[in-house]
Protein backbone atom coordinates (compact mmCIF):
# COMPACT_ATOMS: atom_id res chain seq x y z
CA UNK A 1 0.00 0.00 0.00
CA UNK A 2 1.08 3.46 -1.05
CA UNK A 3 2.63 5.79 2.12
CA UNK A 4 -0.33 8.50 2.38
CA UNK A 5 -2.23 6.69 -0.42
CA UNK A 6 0.20 8.52 -3.05
CA UNK A 7 0.20 6.08 -5.74
CA UNK A 8 0.90 9.06 -8.14
CA UNK A 9 2.81 12.12 -6.93
CA UNK A 10 3.61 15.64 -8.88
CA UNK A 11 6.36 14.07 -10.17
CA UNK A 12 4.75 10.79 -11.03
CA UNK A 13 6.43 8.63 -8.51
CA UNK A 14 4.87 6.17 -5.78
CA UNK A 15 5.65 6.93 -2.31
CA UNK A 16 6.47 4.13 -0.15
CA UNK A 17 6.96 4.11 3.67
CA UNK A 18 8.72 1.82 6.59
CA UNK A 19 7.28 -1.76 6.74
CA UNK A 20 6.04 -3.41 9.49
CA UNK A 21 8.99 -4.94 10.77
CA UNK A 22 11.02 -1.45 10.87
CA UNK A 23 8.19 0.55 12.06
CA UNK A 24 7.96 -2.34 15.37
CA UNK A 25 11.73 -2.12 15.68
CA UNK A 26 11.94 1.64 15.69
CA UNK A 27 8.85 1.62 18.22
CA UNK A 28 10.78 -0.65 20.43
CA UNK A 29 14.16 1.26 20.43
CA UNK A 30 12.29 4.63 21.26
CA UNK A 31 10.83 2.93 24.24
CA UNK A 32 14.40 1.32 24.78
CA UNK A 33 16.53 3.75 24.27
CA UNK A 34 14.49 7.26 24.88
CA UNK A 35 15.62 8.54 21.58
CA UNK A 36 13.62 10.66 19.53
CA UNK A 37 11.21 8.27 17.15
CA UNK A 38 12.62 10.40 14.10
CA UNK A 39 16.24 8.76 14.77
CA UNK A 40 15.06 5.47 15.86
CA UNK A 41 13.26 5.50 12.32
CA UNK A 42 16.46 5.80 10.81
CA UNK A 43 18.71 3.29 12.67
CA UNK A 44 15.80 1.22 12.31
CA UNK A 45 15.89 0.74 8.38
CA UNK A 46 19.71 0.93 8.74
CA UNK A 47 19.15 -2.57 10.45
CA UNK A 48 21.11 -0.88 13.38
CA UNK A 49 20.67 -3.37 16.65
CA UNK A 50 18.96 -1.96 19.64
CA UNK A 51 21.52 -2.81 21.80
CA UNK A 52 24.34 -0.93 19.45
CA UNK A 53 22.22 2.69 18.89
CA UNK A 54 24.21 4.49 21.21
CA UNK A 55 27.58 3.39 19.83
CA UNK A 56 26.22 3.47 16.01
CA UNK A 57 25.60 7.33 16.72
CA UNK A 58 29.14 8.44 18.29
CA UNK A 59 31.03 6.30 15.62
CA UNK A 60 34.98 5.89 16.65
CA UNK A 61 37.67 5.25 13.98
CA UNK A 62 39.87 3.39 16.00
CA UNK A 63 36.55 0.87 16.59
CA UNK A 64 35.92 0.97 12.62
CA UNK A 65 38.87 1.31 11.17
CA UNK A 66 40.44 -2.02 9.65
CA UNK A 67 43.06 -3.94 9.58
CA UNK A 68 45.17 -2.50 6.30
CA UNK A 69 46.95 -5.99 6.75
CA UNK A 70 43.48 -7.81 5.84
CA UNK A 71 44.50 -6.43 2.27
CA UNK A 72 46.55 -8.65 0.07
CA UNK A 73 50.23 -6.97 -0.89
CA UNK A 74 49.76 -4.09 1.83
CA UNK A 75 52.97 -4.87 3.96
CA UNK A 76 54.82 -5.37 1.37
CA UNK A 77 53.55 -2.16 -0.41
CA UNK A 78 54.24 -0.25 2.76
CA UNK A 79 57.66 -1.72 3.50
CA UNK A 80 59.07 -0.50 -0.17
CA UNK A 81 57.76 3.13 0.17
CA UNK A 82 59.10 3.21 3.67
CA UNK A 83 62.35 2.19 2.25
CA UNK A 84 62.15 4.88 -0.38
CA UNK A 85 61.63 7.12 2.19
CA UNK A 86 64.33 6.08 4.51
CA UNK A 87 66.66 6.28 1.53
CA UNK A 88 65.88 9.39 0.27
CA UNK A 89 64.84 8.08 -3.24
CA UNK A 90 63.30 9.78 -5.88
CA UNK A 91 59.84 9.00 -6.37
CA UNK A 92 56.71 9.50 -8.34
CA UNK A 93 53.35 9.46 -7.85
CA UNK A 94 50.63 8.60 -10.95
CA UNK A 95 47.48 9.41 -10.10
CA UNK A 96 43.73 9.58 -11.93
CA UNK A 97 42.60 12.95 -12.55
CA UNK A 98 38.87 13.22 -10.69
CA UNK A 99 38.62 14.34 -6.91
CA UNK A 100 39.63 10.17 -5.71
CA UNK A 101 42.53 10.19 -8.02
CA UNK A 102 43.60 14.34 -6.52
CA UNK A 103 42.97 13.19 -3.26
CA UNK A 104 44.76 10.71 -3.03
CA UNK A 105 48.27 11.44 -4.50
CA UNK A 106 47.58 14.85 -2.25
CA UNK A 107 47.85 12.42 0.72
CA UNK A 108 51.17 11.37 -0.42
CA UNK A 109 52.33 14.45 -0.94
CA UNK A 110 51.25 15.68 2.13
CA UNK A 111 52.95 12.79 3.98
CA UNK A 112 55.95 13.04 1.99
CA UNK A 113 56.58 16.67 2.57
CA UNK A 114 55.99 16.37 6.13
CA UNK A 115 58.98 13.92 5.93
CA UNK A 116 61.00 16.46 3.76
CA UNK A 117 60.32 14.71 1.02
CA UNK A 118 59.26 16.39 -2.62
CA UNK A 119 57.38 13.96 -4.97
CA UNK A 120 57.16 14.25 -8.57
CA UNK A 121 52.89 14.72 -9.81
CA UNK A 122 51.87 12.69 -12.76
CA UNK A 123 48.11 12.90 -13.87
CA UNK A 124 47.44 12.14 -17.43
CA UNK A 125 45.77 14.25 -19.96
CA UNK A 126 41.86 13.16 -19.98
CA UNK A 127 41.85 14.03 -23.47
CA UNK A 128 45.33 13.08 -25.28
CA UNK A 129 46.35 10.15 -22.73
CA UNK A 130 42.98 8.91 -21.51
CA UNK A 131 42.53 6.97 -18.09
CA UNK A 132 45.17 5.27 -16.49
CA UNK A 133 48.97 4.61 -16.96
CA UNK A 134 50.38 4.84 -20.41
CA UNK A 135 53.40 3.48 -21.99
CA UNK A 136 55.04 6.60 -22.92
CA UNK A 137 54.44 8.21 -19.14
CA UNK A 138 55.32 5.11 -17.45
CA UNK A 139 59.08 4.85 -19.26
CA UNK A 140 59.54 8.49 -18.79
CA UNK A 141 58.67 7.98 -15.12
CA UNK A 142 61.07 4.97 -14.60
CA UNK A 143 63.94 6.76 -16.13
CA UNK A 144 64.00 9.40 -13.47
CA UNK A 145 62.59 7.45 -10.34
CA UNK A 146 63.16 4.92 -7.88
CA UNK A 147 59.71 4.10 -7.44
CA UNK A 148 56.61 4.86 -8.80
CA UNK A 149 53.01 4.90 -7.18
CA UNK A 150 49.72 4.09 -8.86
CA UNK A 151 46.64 5.93 -7.10
CA UNK A 152 43.32 5.53 -8.04
CA UNK A 153 44.27 3.09 -10.98
CA UNK A 154 46.64 0.95 -12.86
CA UNK A 155 44.92 -2.66 -11.42
CA UNK A 156 44.32 -3.17 -15.20
CA UNK A 157 47.34 -1.27 -16.57
CA UNK A 158 49.35 -4.31 -17.63
CA UNK A 159 51.50 -3.06 -20.53
CA UNK A 160 52.43 0.48 -18.96
CA UNK A 161 53.43 -0.98 -15.39
CA UNK A 162 55.25 -3.65 -17.80
CA UNK A 163 57.00 -0.42 -19.23
CA UNK A 164 58.52 0.54 -16.14
CA UNK A 165 60.87 -1.92 -16.33
CA UNK A 166 64.19 -1.20 -13.62
CA UNK A 167 61.88 1.09 -11.23
CA UNK A 168 59.64 -0.56 -8.73
CA UNK A 169 55.50 -0.22 -9.22
CA UNK A 170 53.20 -0.08 -6.30
CA UNK A 171 49.08 0.16 -7.13
CA UNK A 172 46.93 1.75 -4.54
CA UNK A 173 43.86 1.14 -6.13
CA UNK A 174 39.90 0.45 -5.75
CA UNK A 175 38.63 -0.43 -9.25
CA UNK A 176 37.68 -4.15 -10.23
CA UNK A 177 40.26 -6.12 -10.95
CA UNK A 178 41.27 -8.58 -14.00
CA UNK A 179 41.88 -12.33 -13.85
CA UNK A 180 45.51 -11.75 -13.79
CA UNK A 181 47.54 -8.45 -11.74
CA UNK A 182 50.26 -6.32 -13.80
CA UNK A 183 53.86 -6.86 -12.63
CA UNK A 184 54.08 -4.31 -9.87
CA UNK A 185 55.50 -5.00 -6.77
CA UNK A 186 52.61 -4.92 -5.22
CA UNK A 187 48.61 -4.22 -6.08
CA UNK A 188 46.81 -2.91 -3.35
CA UNK A 189 43.26 -2.90 -4.13
CA UNK A 190 40.08 -4.39 -2.09
CA UNK A 191 38.56 -5.40 -5.50
CA UNK A 192 41.22 -7.29 -6.63
CA UNK A 193 39.60 -11.00 -7.60
CA UNK A 194 41.11 -12.38 -4.82
CA UNK A 195 39.92 -10.29 -2.16
CA UNK A 196 37.00 -11.51 -0.26
CA UNK A 197 35.25 -7.57 -0.90
CA UNK A 198 34.39 -7.07 2.71
CA UNK A 199 36.34 -3.58 1.93
CA UNK A 200 34.59 -3.46 -1.79
CA UNK A 201 33.43 -0.29 -0.24
CA UNK A 202 36.96 2.09 0.48
CA UNK A 203 37.71 4.20 -2.69
CA UNK A 204 41.18 5.02 -3.62
CA UNK A 205 42.11 7.58 -1.12
CA UNK A 206 40.69 5.17 2.21
CA UNK A 207 43.44 2.32 0.53
CA UNK A 208 45.95 5.42 0.64
CA UNK A 209 45.33 6.34 3.96
CA UNK A 210 45.27 2.30 5.16
CA UNK A 211 48.97 2.04 3.84
CA UNK A 212 50.00 5.35 5.29
CA UNK A 213 48.41 3.37 8.77
CA UNK A 214 50.22 0.39 8.15
CA UNK A 215 53.80 2.73 7.03
CA UNK A 216 53.21 4.39 10.72
CA UNK A 217 53.20 0.38 12.25
CA UNK A 218 56.51 -0.36 10.51
CA UNK A 219 57.88 3.10 11.40
CA UNK A 220 57.03 2.38 14.83
CA UNK A 221 58.41 -1.08 15.08
CA UNK A 222 61.72 -0.27 13.34
CA UNK A 223 62.05 2.07 16.06
CA UNK A 224 62.22 5.33 13.72
CA UNK A 225 59.07 7.06 15.73
CA UNK A 226 55.51 7.61 13.65
CA UNK A 227 55.64 9.95 10.93
CA UNK A 228 53.13 13.07 10.57
CA UNK A 229 49.64 13.15 12.29
CA UNK A 230 47.12 10.99 9.73
CA UNK A 231 44.50 12.48 11.74
CA UNK A 232 45.00 15.90 9.80
CA UNK A 233 44.74 13.80 6.69
CA UNK A 234 40.92 12.72 7.10
CA UNK A 235 39.43 16.16 5.29
CA UNK A 236 41.03 14.74 1.82
CA UNK A 237 39.88 11.39 2.62
CA UNK A 238 36.02 12.35 3.30
CA UNK A 239 36.23 14.44 0.32
CA UNK A 240 37.16 11.72 -1.79
CA UNK A 241 34.94 8.94 -0.30
CA UNK A 242 32.07 11.59 -1.14
CA UNK A 243 32.93 13.16 -4.23
CA UNK A 244 33.56 9.20 -5.49
CA UNK A 245 29.76 7.94 -4.17
CA UNK A 246 31.52 5.32 -2.20
CA UNK A 247 28.86 3.84 -0.16
CA UNK A 248 28.79 5.81 3.70
CA UNK A 249 29.07 2.48 5.40
CA UNK A 250 31.60 0.52 8.14
CA UNK A 251 34.71 2.45 8.23
CA UNK A 252 33.62 4.99 5.52
CA UNK A 253 31.11 6.55 7.87
CA UNK A 254 34.29 7.16 10.53
CA UNK A 255 36.23 8.55 8.19
CA UNK A 256 33.87 10.77 6.53
CA UNK A 257 32.52 12.11 9.97
CA UNK A 258 36.23 12.86 11.70
CA UNK A 259 37.04 14.27 8.04
CA UNK A 260 34.59 16.66 8.26
CA UNK A 261 35.76 18.01 11.90
CA UNK A 262 39.26 17.85 10.30
CA UNK A 263 37.59 20.07 7.84
CA UNK A 264 36.18 22.67 9.63
CA UNK A 265 39.07 23.22 11.02
CA UNK A 266 40.40 25.45 7.78
CA UNK A 267 43.86 24.23 8.29
CA UNK A 268 44.66 23.05 4.59
CA UNK A 269 45.07 26.19 2.38
CA UNK A 270 43.54 24.24 -1.00
CA UNK A 271 40.50 23.45 1.17
CA UNK A 272 39.63 26.61 2.86
CA UNK A 273 40.31 29.05 -0.84
CA UNK A 274 38.12 26.22 -2.44
CA UNK A 275 35.60 26.45 -0.13
CA UNK A 276 35.71 30.60 0.18
CA UNK A 277 35.30 30.82 -3.20
CA UNK A 278 32.58 28.13 -3.44
CA UNK A 279 30.72 30.46 -1.24
CA UNK A 280 30.31 27.67 1.95
CA UNK A 281 28.39 30.09 4.99
CA UNK A 282 28.53 27.07 6.91
CA UNK A 283 30.07 24.22 8.65
CA UNK A 284 31.38 21.30 5.66
CA UNK A 285 28.92 18.45 5.14
CA UNK A 286 28.70 15.86 2.78
CA UNK A 287 26.22 18.26 0.61
CA UNK A 288 29.63 20.58 0.48
CA UNK A 289 32.04 17.78 -0.68
CA UNK A 290 29.71 16.48 -3.45
CA UNK A 291 27.61 19.48 -4.95
CA UNK A 292 30.30 22.35 -3.77
CA UNK A 293 33.74 21.36 -3.37
CA UNK A 294 34.17 17.82 -5.28
CA UNK A 295 32.66 19.36 -8.76
CA UNK A 296 35.15 22.67 -8.58
CA UNK A 297 38.27 20.10 -7.72
CA UNK A 298 36.97 18.04 -11.03
CA UNK A 299 36.88 20.67 -13.17
CA UNK A 300 40.57 21.24 -14.40
CA UNK A 301 41.05 17.60 -15.05
CA UNK A 302 37.23 17.45 -16.93
CA UNK A 303 38.02 20.66 -19.36
CA UNK A 304 41.21 22.49 -17.96
CA UNK A 305 44.76 20.92 -17.08
CA UNK A 306 44.56 17.85 -15.04
CA UNK A 307 46.65 18.21 -12.11
CA UNK A 308 44.93 21.44 -10.72
CA UNK A 309 42.87 19.64 -8.50
CA UNK A 310 45.94 17.76 -6.92
CA UNK A 311 47.63 20.52 -6.62
CA UNK A 312 44.67 22.76 -5.28
CA UNK A 313 44.41 19.97 -2.86
CA UNK A 314 48.05 19.75 -1.86
CA UNK A 315 49.65 23.18 -1.91
CA UNK A 316 51.28 24.65 1.11
CA UNK A 317 51.15 28.23 -0.19
CA UNK A 318 47.96 29.98 0.65
CA UNK A 319 48.43 32.34 -2.73
CA UNK A 320 48.62 29.68 -4.78
CA UNK A 321 45.74 27.91 -3.22
CA UNK A 322 43.30 31.07 -3.87
CA UNK A 323 44.83 31.13 -7.43
CA UNK A 324 43.71 27.66 -8.32
CA UNK A 325 40.49 28.03 -6.75
CA UNK A 326 39.98 30.87 -8.91
CA UNK A 327 40.73 29.42 -11.78
CA UNK A 328 39.11 26.08 -11.13
CA UNK A 329 35.78 27.89 -10.08
CA UNK A 330 36.06 29.42 -13.23
CA UNK A 331 36.45 26.13 -15.06
CA UNK A 332 33.49 25.16 -13.22
CA UNK A 333 31.14 27.94 -14.30
CA UNK A 334 32.53 26.69 -17.51
CA UNK A 335 32.07 23.22 -17.27
CA UNK A 336 28.25 23.44 -16.79
CA UNK A 337 27.49 25.61 -19.42
CA UNK A 338 28.70 22.34 -21.79
CA UNK A 339 27.24 20.07 -19.80
CA UNK A 340 24.27 21.82 -20.51
CA UNK A 341 24.03 21.21 -24.48
CA UNK A 342 25.53 17.92 -23.89
CA UNK A 343 22.49 16.97 -21.92
CA UNK A 344 20.11 18.31 -23.70
CA UNK A 345 20.88 16.50 -27.26
CA UNK A 346 21.66 13.46 -25.24
CA UNK A 347 18.33 13.68 -23.55
CA UNK A 348 16.67 13.96 -27.05
CA UNK A 349 18.69 11.07 -28.26
CA UNK A 350 17.70 8.44 -25.42
CA UNK A 351 14.54 9.70 -25.10
CA UNK A 352 14.01 8.70 -28.72
CA UNK A 353 15.28 5.61 -28.39
CA UNK A 354 13.55 4.86 -25.08
CA UNK A 355 14.08 5.79 -21.69
CA UNK A 356 12.76 1.62 -20.71
CA UNK A 357 15.08 -0.20 -22.00
CA UNK A 358 18.00 -2.12 -20.02
CA UNK A 359 20.30 0.64 -21.03
CA UNK A 360 19.74 4.28 -21.53
CA UNK A 361 22.61 5.54 -24.21
CA UNK A 362 23.38 8.60 -26.17
CA UNK A 363 26.45 9.57 -28.32
CA UNK A 364 27.21 12.40 -30.25
CA UNK A 365 30.02 13.73 -32.08
CA UNK A 366 32.58 15.73 -30.15
CA UNK A 367 31.15 16.02 -27.41
CA UNK A 368 33.50 16.86 -24.61
CA UNK A 369 34.91 13.69 -22.54
CA UNK A 370 35.19 15.44 -19.55
CA UNK A 371 31.06 15.83 -19.53
CA UNK A 372 29.81 12.69 -20.38
CA UNK A 373 29.97 11.10 -16.99
CA UNK A 374 27.53 13.62 -15.39
CA UNK A 375 25.86 13.89 -18.14
CA UNK A 376 25.42 9.98 -17.77
CA UNK A 377 24.46 10.43 -14.58
CA UNK A 378 21.58 12.90 -15.36
CA UNK A 379 20.11 10.43 -17.76
CA UNK A 380 20.53 7.57 -15.04
CA UNK A 381 18.52 10.02 -12.57
CA UNK A 382 15.62 10.34 -15.56
CA UNK A 383 15.16 6.46 -16.78
CA UNK A 384 16.09 4.76 -13.12
CA UNK A 385 18.33 2.68 -15.32
CA UNK A 386 22.09 2.10 -15.70
CA UNK A 387 23.10 4.76 -18.56
CA UNK A 388 26.46 5.53 -21.28
CA UNK A 389 26.86 8.27 -22.74
CA UNK A 390 29.60 8.80 -25.60
CA UNK A 391 31.89 11.36 -27.18
CA UNK A 392 32.87 10.56 -30.87
CA UNK A 393 35.88 11.97 -32.20
CA UNK A 394 37.77 10.40 -35.28
CA UNK A 395 37.30 6.21 -35.14
CA UNK A 396 36.99 5.85 -31.67
CA UNK A 397 33.93 7.02 -29.16
CA UNK A 398 35.39 8.07 -24.92
CA UNK A 399 32.38 7.62 -22.79
CA UNK A 400 31.31 6.95 -19.24
CA UNK A 401 28.24 5.41 -17.90
CA UNK A 402 26.61 5.60 -14.52
CA UNK A 403 24.16 2.55 -12.36
CA UNK A 404 21.82 1.91 -10.44
CA UNK A 405 21.66 0.32 -7.40
CA UNK A 406 21.66 -3.42 -7.69
CA UNK A 407 23.46 -3.74 -11.17
CA UNK A 408 26.80 -3.86 -11.71
CA UNK A 409 28.42 -1.91 -14.57
CA UNK A 410 31.77 -2.61 -14.28
CA UNK A 411 31.35 -6.21 -14.34
CA UNK A 412 29.25 -5.77 -17.48
CA UNK A 413 32.14 -3.37 -19.16
CA UNK A 414 34.58 -5.36 -18.29
CA UNK A 415 32.76 -8.20 -19.88
CA UNK A 416 32.14 -6.04 -23.14
CA UNK A 417 36.14 -5.74 -23.20
CA UNK A 418 37.09 -9.74 -22.85
CA UNK A 419 35.02 -9.85 -25.68
CA UNK A 420 36.34 -7.71 -27.84
CA UNK A 421 33.53 -5.00 -28.36
CA UNK A 422 35.46 -2.43 -26.40
CA UNK A 423 39.00 -0.88 -27.14
CA UNK A 424 39.17 -0.90 -23.21
CA UNK A 425 36.64 -0.45 -20.39
CA UNK A 426 36.59 -0.73 -16.63
CA UNK A 427 35.41 0.70 -13.47
CA UNK A 428 33.35 -0.99 -10.40
CA UNK A 429 29.66 -1.40 -9.87
CA UNK A 430 28.34 2.21 -10.07
CA UNK A 431 30.58 3.65 -12.37
CA UNK A 432 32.37 2.46 -15.55
CA UNK A 433 34.64 4.75 -18.54
CA UNK A 434 35.27 2.72 -21.88
CA UNK A 435 36.47 3.53 -25.23
CA UNK A 436 35.11 1.73 -28.24
CA UNK A 437 35.73 1.91 -32.04
CA UNK A 438 33.04 3.95 -33.90
CA UNK A 439 32.19 0.70 -36.12
CA UNK A 440 31.25 -1.34 -33.10
CA UNK A 441 28.98 1.45 -31.07
CA UNK A 442 25.78 0.18 -32.47
CA UNK A 443 26.68 -3.62 -31.39
CA UNK A 444 28.83 -2.97 -27.93
CA UNK A 445 25.91 -1.12 -26.83
CA UNK A 446 23.25 -3.64 -28.02
CA UNK A 447 25.98 -6.54 -26.05
CA UNK A 448 25.66 -4.06 -22.96
CA UNK A 449 21.92 -4.06 -22.75
CA UNK A 450 21.84 -7.89 -23.11
CA UNK A 451 24.05 -8.25 -20.32
CA UNK A 452 22.51 -5.46 -17.76
CA UNK A 453 18.68 -7.24 -18.34
CA UNK A 454 20.28 -10.44 -17.22
CA UNK A 455 20.81 -8.34 -14.11
CA UNK A 456 16.77 -6.93 -13.98
CA UNK A 457 17.63 -3.48 -15.37
CA UNK A 458 14.90 -3.62 -17.56
CA UNK A 459 12.32 -4.57 -14.69
CA UNK A 460 12.78 -0.92 -12.97
CA UNK A 461 9.39 1.23 -12.98
CA UNK A 462 10.17 4.90 -12.23
CA UNK A 463 12.08 5.37 -8.57
CA UNK A 464 9.71 4.97 -5.81
CA UNK A 465 10.15 7.96 -2.99
CA UNK A 466 11.26 6.21 0.45
CA UNK A 467 9.85 7.55 3.34
CA UNK A 468 11.63 7.33 6.74
CA UNK A 469 7.92 8.34 8.31
CA UNK A 470 5.35 11.72 8.61
CA UNK A 471 6.35 14.58 10.90
CA UNK A 472 4.50 17.43 11.83
CA UNK A 473 5.68 21.03 11.21
CA UNK A 474 5.14 21.89 15.17
CA UNK A 475 7.60 18.76 15.87
CA UNK A 476 10.90 20.27 13.88
CA UNK A 477 13.33 21.64 15.48
CA UNK A 478 17.36 22.66 14.75
CA UNK A 479 17.52 20.19 17.73
CA UNK A 480 16.11 17.25 16.31
CA UNK A 481 17.85 17.76 13.22
CA UNK A 482 20.97 17.89 14.88
CA UNK A 483 20.26 14.29 16.53
CA UNK A 484 18.92 12.97 13.22
CA UNK A 485 22.59 14.07 11.87
CA UNK A 486 24.04 11.82 14.35
CA UNK A 487 22.60 8.62 12.32
CA UNK A 488 25.01 9.91 9.78
CA UNK A 489 27.12 11.27 7.72
CA UNK A 490 24.53 10.54 4.48
CA UNK A 491 25.08 9.65 1.08
CA UNK A 492 25.50 6.81 -1.17
CA UNK A 493 24.81 3.76 0.47
CA UNK A 494 23.59 5.71 3.06
CA UNK A 495 20.32 7.68 1.96
CA UNK A 496 19.55 10.77 3.84
CA UNK A 497 16.32 10.49 5.46
CA UNK A 498 12.81 11.62 4.26
CA UNK A 499 9.62 12.42 5.77
CA UNK A 500 5.98 13.11 5.08
CA UNK A 501 4.37 16.39 6.21
CA UNK A 502 1.15 15.46 5.49
CA UNK A 503 -2.07 17.89 4.91
CA UNK A 504 -0.70 21.31 4.66
CA UNK A 505 -1.52 24.91 2.99
CA UNK A 506 1.33 26.98 0.94
CA UNK A 507 1.09 30.25 2.52
CA UNK A 508 3.65 31.68 0.05
CA UNK A 509 5.41 30.16 -2.79
CA UNK A 510 8.52 32.38 -5.60
CA UNK A 511 10.55 31.18 -7.70
CA UNK A 512 14.18 31.42 -6.96
CA UNK A 513 16.82 32.35 -9.91
CA UNK A 514 16.06 30.22 -12.80
CA UNK A 515 14.37 26.48 -11.76
CA UNK A 516 14.12 26.92 -8.05
CA UNK A 517 11.07 27.34 -5.64
CA UNK A 518 11.21 29.34 -2.21
CA UNK A 519 7.68 28.14 0.18
CA UNK A 520 6.31 28.91 3.44
CA UNK A 521 3.95 25.75 4.72
CA UNK A 522 2.01 26.05 7.30
CA UNK A 523 -0.75 22.91 8.96
CA UNK A 524 -3.54 25.29 9.92
CA UNK A 525 -2.87 24.02 13.76
CA UNK A 526 -0.11 26.86 14.80
CA UNK A 527 2.78 25.26 13.02
CA UNK A 528 5.04 26.29 9.99
CA UNK A 529 8.06 25.37 7.78
CA UNK A 530 9.88 27.33 5.21
CA UNK A 531 10.77 25.02 2.12
CA UNK A 532 12.96 25.07 -0.81
CA UNK A 533 12.76 22.94 -4.04
CA UNK A 534 15.95 22.90 -5.90
CA UNK A 535 15.55 22.37 -9.82
CA UNK A 536 11.25 22.53 -9.32
CA UNK A 537 10.56 24.31 -12.39
CA UNK A 538 12.66 21.42 -14.03
CA UNK A 539 9.56 19.34 -14.02
CA UNK A 540 5.80 19.96 -13.31
CA UNK A 541 6.49 20.63 -9.61
CA UNK A 542 7.22 23.71 -9.84
CA UNK A 543 4.30 25.00 -11.14
CA UNK A 544 1.87 22.88 -9.81
CA UNK A 545 3.07 24.38 -6.61
CA UNK A 546 3.50 27.80 -7.46
CA UNK A 547 -0.94 27.81 -9.11
CA UNK A 548 -2.39 25.81 -6.06
CA UNK A 549 -5.49 27.30 -5.81
CA UNK A 550 -5.64 27.12 -2.44
CA UNK A 551 -5.22 23.01 -2.72
CA UNK A 552 -3.41 21.02 0.28
CA UNK A 553 -0.21 19.00 0.02
CA UNK A 554 1.47 16.13 1.66
CA UNK A 555 4.95 17.60 0.83
CA UNK A 556 8.22 14.85 1.13
CA UNK A 557 11.62 15.76 1.79
CA UNK A 558 14.82 15.84 3.78
CA UNK A 559 14.91 18.56 7.08
CA UNK A 560 18.18 20.86 6.92
CA UNK A 561 19.56 23.52 9.19
CA UNK A 562 19.49 26.68 7.28
CA UNK A 563 21.70 29.51 8.44
CA UNK A 564 21.19 32.85 7.36
CA UNK A 565 22.66 36.01 9.21
CA UNK A 566 24.22 34.06 12.00
CA UNK A 567 20.69 32.67 12.51
CA UNK A 568 19.73 28.97 12.63
CA UNK A 569 16.38 27.41 11.38
CA UNK A 570 14.42 24.40 10.21
CA UNK A 571 14.28 24.04 6.36
CA UNK A 572 12.54 21.73 4.50
CA UNK A 573 14.88 20.09 1.65
CA UNK A 574 11.65 19.37 -0.91
CA UNK A 575 12.00 16.48 -2.76
CA UNK A 576 8.45 15.70 -3.27
CA UNK A 577 4.73 16.68 -3.01
CA UNK A 578 1.15 15.18 -3.33
CA UNK A 579 -2.22 16.49 -3.85
CA UNK A 580 -3.73 15.97 0.19
CA UNK A 581 -7.15 15.28 -1.53
CA UNK A 582 -6.21 11.94 -3.70
CA UNK A 583 -6.82 14.10 -6.90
Amino acid sequence: MAFLGVEHSLTGRRWVGPDIETERASDAMVQATGLPRAVCQVLARRGIPQAEATAFLTPQLRDLLPDPRGLKDMQVAAARFLVAVQRRQRIAIFADYDVDGGSSASLLISWLRDMGLTATLYIPDRIDEGYGPNVAAMQQLAAAHDLIVCVDCGTLSHEPIAAAAGTDVIVLDHHLGGETLPPALAVVNPNRQDESGDLGYLCAAGVVFLMLVELRRQMRDAGGGTGPDLMALLDLVALATVADVAPLIGANRALVRQGLTVMGRRARPGLVALADVSRMDAAPSTYHLGFLLGPRVNAGGRIGKADLGARLLSTASVPEAQALAERLDALNAERRDIEAVVRAAALEQAEARGLDAPLVWAAGEGWHPGVVGIVASRLKEAANRPAIVIGLDGNEGKGSGRSVSGVDLGAAIQRLAAEGLLIKGGGHKMAAGLTVARDQLEPAMQRLSELLAKQGADQRGPADLKLDGTLMPSATSVELIEEIECAGPFGAGAPAPRYALPDLQIRHARRVGESHLKLSLADGMGGSLNAIAFGAFDTDLGARLTDHGGARFHMAGRLEINTWNGRQSVQLRLDDAASASGG
